[in-house]
């Protein structure tokens, strides 16, 4: 269960593209949902830091050359905040702030990312997590999937970026030497989705230990506030982070 009783106002602020797309018209199916189209900086003009800032968010993952071609020849922008994450409701305006994303890229909008967690999804990706977040049992994994960046690393210790969106603190990963990818991944998702969906990780304290499964290496859990992100930034998480350190 996704810890909602702790979130702290976290926006949505989704950068929209398109070609010819009418800024009235996202504005009126963004509003139902709670949605504010910020016209301050929206505007019908292309910006030609776009297909850099879709790179830096990763979109390579899930980009198709016909995604990266709507990037490059997009020719309107809108920028969309989403109501505040307040106690109670950081996993609902989650999965309405993904909802919205498929129903803009249904209605014209052709390339979104989340300037909240500097994540990017191409189209078909976006479609498929949308549906999988409301036809789904479980809604937590196509919202984390949606909604946090990682592996993120700056040397030895490597980290996801938010979690925030969710309710939950970020996870962080002290990894001696060089470990594979994939090992990191695997510790950080692990993690992060136990967090999310399991009801005892509200009364985790400092010094418990975490494993992937029975008999794998046992990881050492340390809480800390969030450091790396000032306040303001939209990257802060206001639940802090857990380390994961070996044992």
């Amino acid at each position: 269960m996704i810890d909602e009783h702790t979130s702290v106002g976290s926006r949505h602020v989704l950068c929209v593209l398109g070609a010819g797309l009418d800024l009235g018209e996202v504005e009126a199916i963004a509003e139902p949902e709670g949605f504010e189209l910020d016209w301050e900086y929206s505007g019908h003009a292309p910006d030609p830091r776009m297909p850099a800032a879709f790179e830096a968010c990763g979109a390579g993952a899930s980009f198709t050359a016909l995604d990266w071609e709507a990037v490059r020849g997009h020719d309107t922008v809108a920028y969309l905040l989403s109501p505040a994450a307040r106690p109670g409701v950081a996993f609902t305006v989650a999965r309405r702030t993904l909802a919205l994303t498929a129903r803009l890229l249904r209605s014209g909008a052709t390339a979104v990312k989340n300037e909240s967690n500097g994540l990017a999804h191409g189209r078909d990706r976006w479609l498929d997590l949308a549906y999988k977040a409301y036809a789904g049992q479980e809604a937590a994994v196509p919202l984390y999937q949606a909604c946090v960046k990682r592996p993120i690393t700056t040397g030895a210790l490597y980290f996801s970026c938010g979690m925030h969106l969710l309710g939950a603190p970020d996870v962080e990963l002290d990894h001696p030497g060089a470990p594979h990818p994939e090992d990191v991944l695997d510790l950080i998702d692990g993690l992060a989705l136990y967090l999310l969906m399991e009801q005892r990780t509200r009364e985790l304290r400092d010094g418990e230990t975490f494993a992937l499964e029975d008999g794998a290496e046992q990881w050492v859990l340390r809480h800390g506030p969030c450091e790396r992100f000032a306040e303001d930034d939209f990257f802060h998480n206001p639940h802090g982070y857990w380390r994961l350190t070996s044992a």
